[in-house]
């Protein structure tokens, strides 16, 4: 009796307590996804591939109703440019983490006292090469959403609300944002290292 009296009162205590609910929703929008995006001070590969992850899905998903973007869209031409320039920015976002992550796995010299360790070296430096092809693809990618962001029919309209994204779009039209020649560059030095590699002895 006494045990059940006990118990009778700790439910009682506990019920006047007020308990939040804890909504929960699922991701589906491209902005949910690209809000997951985000940068350590550093980065380690298992942050590039989440974070190339979250952007792939975010390029895949739809768009949210106009009025959750986080600010006033006014009219369509201003929610077709909104489209374009979040397209170019995501593919461009997916550009810089395939370099991040490239550099991780990378090998910038090759030196003749790495013969012993050539297997180890060559796998990484193919993984290296397989993230700098990538980025040129999504560069490409971003050129298509540029061109249809800088289209003569968005002259004098600016969405001031994504400065960034316009600005990046300002640099790759006047040539100061150009990742095909970095990333030219840096699949020629990774394509004659592993040539380097491959004709070297294991033994020195």
């Amino acid at each position: 009796m006494k045990k059940t009296f006990i118990t009778l009162l700790f439910v009682l205590v506990f019920s006047c307590f007020h308990v939040n609910d804890v909504h929960s929703y699922m991701t589906k929008y491209k902005e949910e996804y690209y809000r997951l995006y985000h940068i350590h001070y550093i980065q380690y590969p298992d942050d590039c591939m989440e974070n190339i992850y979250w952007l792939e899905r975010a390029a895949r998903a739809d768009f949210c109703n106009p009025r959750y973007v986080g600010f006033t869209i006014k009219n369509e031409k201003e929610w077709e440019k909104y489209r374009y320039l979040f397209m170019m920015h995501i593919n461009l976002k997916l550009v810089e983490q395939h370099l991040r992550l490239g550099s991780i796995y990378d090998k910038q010299v090759i030196y003749f006292y790495d013969a012993p360790f050539k297997k180890q070296i060559l796998e990484n430096v193919e993984i290296s090469l397989q993230c700098y092809k990538t980025a040129l693809v999504y560069w490409d990618e971003a050129k298509v959403w540029y061109e249809k962001a800088n289209a003569p029919s968005f002259n004098f309209l600016f969405i001031t609300a994504k400065q960034e994204w316009e600005d990046e779009r300002e640099r790759i039209m006047n040539g100061k944002l150009n990742y095909e020649r970095t990333i030219k560059r840096e699949i020629s030095r990774v394509e004659k290292n592993i040539e380097q590699l491959n004709q070297m002895s294991e033994k020195y």
